[in-house]
């Protein structure tokens, strides 16, 4: 257990949402470039809110924020220290709704940031029954960007979010890692809805065909190893764990606002 999550569950909620939104920044910097691909305006939707990091940071850009959240005090952690325009809904992201077992490291609060619905033994050693929702079900309106980070369900939320993704053409920042899951099935979907992906491993945004993503995560995937803490003080080497992926013909960086 990292000393993070070790000293996390004994602060204020408010005292642990800001620590993480200082330090998140340091070494995922896509948070810092969202005008290069969240127009302002409208409606961001944040899956796997943990303790609210990238929900604050599209609450300054966006009208509203819908952020769904499975763990329950992580939640309400949300609820309480979250802007007035972000909806937090206290669920697990899936391809339909109803209810499913979410697993958790030990201790069973979720504070590392790393429950999700498919199970790793290395990591996960209890369970928590909890709701399930789909994007699509939540019916958002005007979406601006989409972003996923659970931990190796993320076609199943993509599944889920087919009638949304098709109809307001959204951003989707999407963590994958190879180490979880293969990269290959959300690739194939976001090509089926027309996206082309893009990713930031230096200053530059790169067409994901142009960097290896799986190469370059098994060569540097011990960082992914390290807390919250250490990956904010020493932010190198860059640990590239997430994909833009942007309607064919949009390119990151070169976005107009659309209100």
């Amino acid at each position: 257990m990292t000393l993070a999550a070790k000293i996390g569950p004994r602060l204020p909620p408010g005292v642990v949402a800001r620590a993480a939104g200082l330090m998140y920044p340091r070494f995922e910097p896509e948070m810092r470039r969202l005008a290069d691909f969240c127009p302002r305006g409208g409606t961001a939707v944040d899956i796997g809110g943990w303790y609210g990091p990238w929900t604050r940071r599209l609450a300054r850009r966006v009208d509203r924020v819908v952020t769904v959240e499975p763990v329950p005090h992580l939640a309400r952690a949300l609820r309480a220290t979250c802007p007035a325009n972000v909806d937090v809904v206290q669920a697990a992201a899936a391809e339909t709704p109803g209810s499913a077992t979410l697993h958790l490291p030990a201790g069973g609060r979720g504070d590392q940031g790393i429950s999700s619905l498919v199970r790793r033994g290395e990591v996960h050693s209890t369970t928590l029954e909890v709701p399930t929702v789909s994007v699509d079900a939540l019916e958002p309106r005007d979406v601006r960007v989409l972003k996923v980070d659970v931990d190796g369900s993320e076609l199943a939320v993509l599944r889920g979010a087919r009638e949304t993704v098709s109809k307001w053409r959204p951003a989707l920042f999407v963590e994958l890692e190879v180490r979880i899951q293969p990269l290959e099935p959300v690739l194939e979907l976001m090509a089926e809805h027309g996206y082309d992906a893009w990713v930031l491993p230096d200053r530059d945004w790169l067409p994901l065909g142009a960097f290896n993503l799986a190469d370059h995560q098994e060569r540097v995937g011990h960082v992914a190893e390290h807390g919250l803490l250490r990956r904010s003080l020493v932010p190198r080497p860059r640990y590239v764990n997430s994909v833009l992926f942007l309607p064919e013909g949009r390119v990151p960086g070169r976005e107009q606002d659309r209100g």
